[in-house]
């Protein structure tokens, strides 16, 4: 009987050892998607307003919740025509003719392939007033640049794995101790 338990006892303890190795080696999920091109690019000068922006991720887009906001020097108006598009790892949005010179924002959230939501922005220069008008103020737009989290944000923090992982190990010593006597 005591072999039998001092199996036991080593089978639980080895478990529990190799569970530990294996959570202390994992490493967070930190190579999420990241601007690698844009168009217009940042801080660009430019003399006439594109017809579209077009950002382009290192790794492919989620479809579905992605958002592509333009802002003129006002730092309110909007530019955009459209909703914004995915393919592959590149996002677009139409845009409606610039107006006034100046700096313009374009801020995005987009939700990358392994399902974490990324936000940026970034500004170009248009150096010669366009034609164009604003977009109507729609209500409840929300900008999208520097977004904290919001209730329908997925990701689970990291301190929530290790906290589990610590949780785990303490019930494997406390039933191994229990066997034991």
């Amino acid at each position: 009987m005591s072999r039998n338990r001092n199996l036991l006892i080593r089978g639980t303890a080895l478990t529990f050892a190799v569970a530990i190795l294996l959570l202390a080696g994992m490493r967070a999920a930190d190579a999420h998607n990241v601007l690698v091109s844009a168009n217009p690019a940042a801080g660009a000068e430019i003399s006439s307003g594109p017809s579209t922006v077009e950002l382009t991720f290192n790794e492919p887009v989620e479809s579905g919740f992605n958002e592509l906001v333009v802002t003129g020097p006002d730092k309110t108006s909007h530019w955009e025509n459209g909703p914004t598009t995915v393919s592959a790892e590149k996002i677009f949005a139409p845009l409606r003719p610039l107006g006034p010179a100046g700096e313009y924002t374009v801020a995005y959230h987009i939700v990358s392939e392994d399902g974490h939501p990324v936000s940026g922005s970034y500004t170009f220069k248009l150096t010669v007033a366009g034609t164009g008008s604003p977009a109507p103020v729609a209500q409840g737009q929300a900008a999208v640049a520097g977004a904290p989290a919001t209730e329908g944000d997925s990701t689970v923090p990291v301190w929530v794995w290790v906290a589990g992982a610590v949780v785990l190990v303490a019930a494997g010593v406390v039933i191994a101790r229990r066997v034991a006597r």
